[in-house]
């Protein structure tokens, strides 16, 4: 016989939507189970966000070590580095464990109950999970879905030997002397840029006209320099058309057809909401498109059931779905919150990185506006890094009239890490004054926000 539970919150999805979410209800002491069918952590963690962050690491040592041999800054290597890229994996199993044994701590801690194994839905409100010990049905007060995305495949490329999605890209036990990537956007071009450092021949096939089409030139082209100077072969206006022999081939955009030999090829061309197999179509919860149809509180159609994360549509994020997570949370336990963010950051661990927050000087709502950038050459820190040289910058769009941010883009290395004074920037409603008038520590890439906005205001110091 079944087992029967009536939890007040049942959350689908272990990802950084759903254990967020589970977790603050259990914080609210609402008696509170998650289902997970993989590990938990979801894609980000165990297949996505951090594995790809560790390869992309890995593969900036071993560049570095690599440039050592003919030597650099003084330092000489007596020989070339060598690859064991099984080991490299292995590392990156380790953090991935050490993450998702920190999650499962952190579930316990809140009193959560995790139900392992997949649900589907007969209803609403109701699920049954086929665990190892047998089937348990749910019956929950509120359902939270956070079943997260998968990656799309194309029909003239299926996945399978070697077509691969990221996933397995990161889990290779041997790095492949030629990869394919289908695919310029962020993904194929982070891991990529890691295969290309770490020796392998690369080429990049994307069907629009330019690599990451979602930003404006001005960002892309530092990116592009990088690859054109290491030897990346880039294919723009190009269309896959399948695998004869192992090789891959496109139509170029003059229509001719050319065979691209590889190892693997890796297809990245975006992520779709994971909808299907578990009952969604039982639950008479409304789409808006391939997306779940959810409101400013992640409410569905139906009454006491949410979705958050990628299931609910773009950006398809995880900080995204933590936020809706923590939100619909304190929803349910009486609190009044609205999803309602000024900006949400976009980052590309290319080489260099790409950060954008709020709107781009193309932008609907930047007609207009005042555009300024500070480059990087003119940053004591990045030249201490290494990274003066390579066309990168911090540049800020605001209003004319008042001078409000309306956004903030940067590319160079690891300005990942301004993301977040750039974020709170938009939300705290800063002007250009109120950056420019905040001191900024020195040596930092932190003091190109402030240049460029200094430079926004007619009286740039350093350029």
């Amino acid at each position: 016989m079944a087992e029967t539970l009536k939890p007040k919150v049942l959350v689908v999805g272990g990802g950084p939507g759903g254990y967020v979410a589970a977790i603050r209800a259990g914080q609210f002491g609402l008696d509170t189970i998650l289902v997970e069918g993989d590990k938990l952590g979801g894609t980000c963690l165990i297949r996505g966000c951090i594995p790809s962050k560790a390869v992309i690491h890995a593969a900036s040592n071993f560049e570095t070590m690599t440039k050592a041999v003919k030597g650099h800054h003084g330092i000489t290597l007596a020989a070339a580095p060598q690859l064991d890229f099984a080991k490299t994996v292995a590392w990156k199993e380790e953090i991935v464990g050490k993450l998702n044994s920190g999650v499962t701590a952190l579930l316990k801690r809140a009193k959560v109950k995790v139900v392992h194994g997949w649900a589907k839905f007969s209803d609403g409100k109701t699920c049954t999970v086929d665990t190892k010990d047998g089937p348990v049905t749910i019956t929950a007060d509120n359902v939270i879905l956070a079943n997260g995305s998968l990656p799309v495949e194309l029909r003239s490329l299926p996945f399978g030997g070697n077509v691969i999605s990221s996933t397995e890209a990161l889990s290779l036990p041997t790095l492949p002397n030629k990869l394919v990537v289908v695919g310029g956007g962020y993904i194929g071009l982070e891991l990529g840029i890691a295969f290309r450092k770490l020796g392998a021949e690369v080429t990049i096939v994307e069907a629009q006209d330019r690599i990451l089409p979602i930003y404006d030139a001005a960002l892309v082209e530092p990116v592009k320099k990088w690859l054109e100077k290491n030897g990346v072969k880039i294919l723009l206006g190009a269309k896959a058309s399948g695998v004869e022999n192992g090789a891959l081939v496109v139509e170029t955009k003059d229509g001719k057809k050319e065979t691209l030999p590889a190892d693997k090829i890796l297809v990245t061309i975006g992520r779709k909401p994971n909808t299907q197999g578990w009952g969604l179509e039982n639950m008479a919860v409304d789409l808006d498109g391939a997306f779940v149809k959810v409101d400013g509180e992640c409410r569905t159609s139906m009454r006491g059931v949410y979705a958050i994360g990628d299931l609910v549509g773009e950006p398809m994020l995880a900080h995204k779905a933590s936020a809706q997570g923590e939100m619909v949370a304190e929803i349910i336990a009486g609190k009044r919150r609205k999803f309602e963010p000024v900006a949400i950051p976009a980052i590309c661990f290319t080489e260099p990185e790409v950060v954008s927050v709020g709107l781009l000087p193309t932008d609907k709502g930047a007609e207009g506006a005042l555009t300024a950038n500070f480059p990087f050459q003119a940053n004591g820190r990045a030249l201490t890094m290494d990274a003066g040289d390579e066309g990168g910058f911090v540049r800020v769009v605001a209003r004319k009239d008042d001078h409000r941010i309306l956004g903030i883009q940067a590319v160079g290395l690891h300005v990942s890490e301004l993301s977040g004074e750039f974020v709170h920037a938009l939300e705290m409603g800063a002007v250009l004054e109120d950056i420019a008038g905040t001191i900024h520590a020195h040596p930092t890439l932190g003091e190109a926000f402030h240049e460029a906005t200094l430079r926004a205001l007619g009286h740039a110091i350093h350029v």
